[in-house]
């Protein structure tokens, strides 16, 4: 068990406050996999969506190490994908995630998100009819530095939007943030646009794990837990949630009172 530096809540929201990333990810993975046991041994098959970013990397590797996880009757997920890149590109979520865990676990299934679909409206209906069928039990999640949670940046999030999938424009703080995490060199080269699960979607969960590390979290983590619940700042409203988790290091952290 990791040691947790602090833990507190912001109205449904529980908060665990570890001292470093790898600690964090290492506790976030700890108490999913107990959830998820808990799950398939009251069901067949459990489904989760997971958030490709890399601050999701701690939680992936210490997620992977932990035993006894029957991951053959998981149905995998995903919650965005950008518009347009080329099949091979390193930086879609798609990939990103088969080489951090999709391909590394055999899941009963994974479900990709096309972004380079003929016909996006085809694909959006295709994606919400995958998430309609296999209901998600456990949503895995970071928070962006305006934040966003998916690509449902300030702009364009809807607490009560009546879309499971939609295509959205990127904001510049958004794009910057790929380019701040080594993802794209050059804003130039980050796409405009994406697909990406809606907010209502992700809190569908009935789990939600939220893992946000680095100093470059600390104002979004800041606003999500102490400014209003309101679609300026998304992932405010995982503290309407009643088993959402949010994991910070001291660096994301360090900006709450």
């Amino acid at each position: 068990m990791m040691a947790i530096q602090k833990e507190f809540q912001v109205d449904k929201l529980k908060t665990k406050v570890f001292a470093t990333r790898q600690e964090m990810g290492a506790g976030a993975a700890e108490d999913m996999a107990r959830v998820l046991k808990d799950i398939l041994e009251k069901k067949n098959e459990a489904n989760i969506i997971f958030a490709a970013a890399p601050s999701q990397n701690e939680f992936f590797e210490s997620l992977l190490q932990i035993q006894g996880i029957d991951w053959e009757r998981v149905n995998a997920f995903h919650m965005d994908e950008y518009i347009g890149l080329p099949a091979s590109a390193p930086q879609r979520f798609g990939n990103f995630l088969k080489d951090k865990i999709f391909d590394k676990a055999a899941f009963q299934s994974v479900n990709l998100i096309n972004g380079n679909a003929e016909n996006l409206e085809e694909e959006i209906k295709r994606y919400t009819h995958l998430l309609k069928s296999k209901p998600a039990d456990i949503v895995c999640m970071g928070i962006g530095e305006n934040g966003h949670i998916a690509f449902n940046d300030p702009h364009v999030a809807l607490f009560d939007d009546p879309a499971m999938v939609k295509i959205v424009e990127l904001d510049e703080k958004c794009k910057m943030q790929q380019v701040n995490d080594d993802c794209f060199s050059r804003l130039e080269d980050v796409p405009t646009h994406a697909l990406t699960l809606t907010i209502p979607a992700l809190m569908s969960g009935q789990y939600i794990f939220c893992m946000v590390p680095g100093k470059t979290k600390a104002e979004a983590v800041a606003n999500t837990l102490m400014g209003e619940i309101e679609e300026a700042c998304p992932a405010s409203i995982l503290r309407t949630h009643n088993r959402a988790v949010l994991y910070l290091d001291a660096d994301s952290g360090s900006r709450v009172r």
